[in-house]
């Protein structure tokens, strides 16, 4: 069996919340290199519990409440930290957007052309863009384009992925263009595969005098963060 393909059924498997020595012993490998390809893979309660069935009559009940306990105890600290993070910003004000607009574009935005656009797949980022763009930009509707890229495995799916991005954009389906097929020489299958959307590129229309102010923003931001004091403590 291919190295590969080896390594494809033992994370099937220990996403299936198939314990390490199981796995090692049905493919025929060493445990080490199972931990090691399933290392980044999180067990959910219910398959912890399907372990600890199993290891109970084994004689593994002490490690695996010790997994279990790890478990609990990082997905508290997550989300401690996540609520502190949430206070920490607080809400919103125009000015604040404004400025978040201005970073977000400085890492995900074209630069280099007399062109204004952004490129990225995670919804909630499009949304606050295009907040910014609307809001503060000023910029309507009307002078909004939009393109979809997307791995040409889903062609089939392409009017369901425009309709998702025309309902996260709220631009019109008129203003999109043609999608991008990407062609792609890896037949991996992803888990994900019913819910990827592919990317999407949101354009102004005339942007070049638009690019020279973002310029000038982007410059301006780089100046005023170098000395501000430190909110972390």
């Amino acid at each position: 069996m291919a190295k590969s393909q080896e390594r494809n059924i033992a994370i099937k498997l220990r996403k299936e919340g198939e314990s390490i020595r199981d796995i090692a012993k049905r493919i025929g490998i060493c445990k080490s290199t199972v931990s090691l390809w399933c290392r980044d893979i999180e067990l959910t309660k219910d398959q912890l519990d399907k372990l600890h069935n199993k290891m109970i009559r084994g004689g593994y009940v002490g490690r695996l409440k010790g997994a279990r306990m790890q478990y609990e105890g990082r997905l508290k600290r997550e989300k401690d930290l996540q609520e502190r993070g949430i206070t920490l910003v607080g809400g919103l004000s125009e000015r604040d957007l404004f400025i978040a607009g201005i970073s977000l574009y400085w890492g995900e935005g074209d630069k280099k052309r007399r062109d204004f656009k952004i490129v990225n797949s995670d919804p909630d980022l499009i949304k606050f863009v295009l907040n910014w763009i609307r809001k503060i930009l000023k910029i309507n509707n009307q002078r909004l384009s939009a393109s979809i890229f997307i791995n040409k495995r889903h062609g089939a799916r392409l009017e369901e992925v425009k309709d998702y991005w025309i309902r996260i954009t709220r631009i019109p389906q008129e203003q999109f263009t043609k999608t991008i097929l990407i062609k792609s020489r890896s037949k991996k299958n992803y888990d994900n595969f019913p819910k990827h959307y592919g990317t999407i590129a949101i354009r102004v229309k005339n942007p070049a005098p638009l690019h020279g102010l973002i310029l000038g923003l982007i410059e301006g931001l780089k100046k005023g963060g170098l000395e501000k004091e430190k909110i972390f403590k």
